[in-house]
């Protein structure tokens, strides 16, 4: 079966849009921000339009007025190197700004996503006196060695009730979690917050492949949940019978293929030599019309048709 990639930044950008649903029309939103020509890329930048906005979101209390987010899948590290990366793409969106000094360094945030803790870069800030904080659940202050006012956000300490959206992005979900990404999706209205949830739940089930059989069996799972999923559901139980399906019919597939070659290859010989037998005959006929006697006509046919003595007597 060939790897299916999961698309986990969408699903991301999608996860902090609900994140932030009742700030969205006090924030911007730009998903792969171009840091100037060059091919390098800020996952999320948040801009905050208003200077006196308060939100009730642990996440945003970090927040400028731009803010800057790394994403990291659950595959993927955070390390060290990638944590003072990110530093730096902070100084270069801050260097880019459209005037001199036009964007301020005490402006900017830094905040890096991932679902489980990074228990080596950690390690590595108490062995270096980097101080952090711990203010709410999931949510690290790193206090020294940083440039900007950064967070370091751990998806799976986050409270799941205010935060289901992001705490979907794992590969490792619990069905309790399950629960509640379905039931918050039942209660969105509008067309785009579905259209994000839907994304969400997406790389949710794909990279929680097991989830699907405790789903379907589940009996507390309502019908009006189950509605949710199987328009999700099915293409992927598609994707895995169909390369099961294809390794059982391939083989009976050549086999027919290949009776039909022989099949066609023996009604081939047997027409030639049919077509063989037609032409000595008429050979002979012609011959014997022409009046040769049958030595005659019998060595022009064994020389012509490559016949045994025994084979060019029969047709005389």
């Amino acid at each position: 079966m060939k790897k299916t990639n999961i698309q986990w930044h969408p699903a991301f950008v999608s996860a902090m849009q609900l994140e932030f649903k009742e700030d969205r029309g006090k924030l911007s939103f730009e998903k792969e921000h171009n840091l100037n020509t060059k091919p390098l890329q800020i996952d999320l930048l948040i801009v905050r339009k208003e200077n006196d906005w308060n939100t009730g979101n642990e996440i945003g209390k970090l927040f400028r007025k731009y803010n800057i987010i790394e994403y990291k899948s659950p595959k993927q590290q955070l390390d060290i190197d990638v944590f003072y990366k990110t530093q730096s793409y902070a100084g270069l969106y801050k260097s880019y700004g459209e005037t001199l000094d036009g964007r301020k360094a005490k402006d900017i945030t830094v905040s890096i996503v991932r679902d489980r803790k990074p228990k080596k870069l950690f390690q590595y800030f108490a062995e270096q006196g980097i101080g952090v904080e711990n203010p709410y659940g999931g949510i690290y202050y790193i206090l020294g060695e940083v440039l900007f006012p950064t967070q370091i956000i751990v998806t799976k300490e986050l409270a799941g009730r205010q935060h289901t959206w992001l705490r979907a992005l794992t590969d490792k979900i619990e069905i309790g979690d399950m629960h509640r990404l379905l039931k918050d999706t039942s209660h969105l209205e509008g067309k785009l917050d579905k259209e994000f949830a839907d994304s969400i739940l997406e790389v949710c089930l794909r990279a929680n492949r097991q989830i699907i059989e405790k789903l379907e069996g589940d009996d507390t799972m309502s019908e009006a949940l189950l509605e949710i999923i199987e328009p999700l559901i099915e293409p992927m139980i598609a994707e895995r019978i169909e390369p099961m399906i294809a390794e059982r019919i391939e083989p009976m597939i050549a086999e027919r293929e290949r009776i039909l070659e022989i099949r066609f290859q023996k009604e081939t010989k047997e027409e030639v030599a049919k077509m063989k037998k037609e032409g000595i005959k008429d050979t002979v006929l012609l011959l014997h019309k022409l009046g040769h006697n049958n030595d005659v006509i019998k060595t022009a046919i064994m020389e012509q048709y490559h016949l045994s003595d025994e084979e060019a007597a029969k047709y005389l």
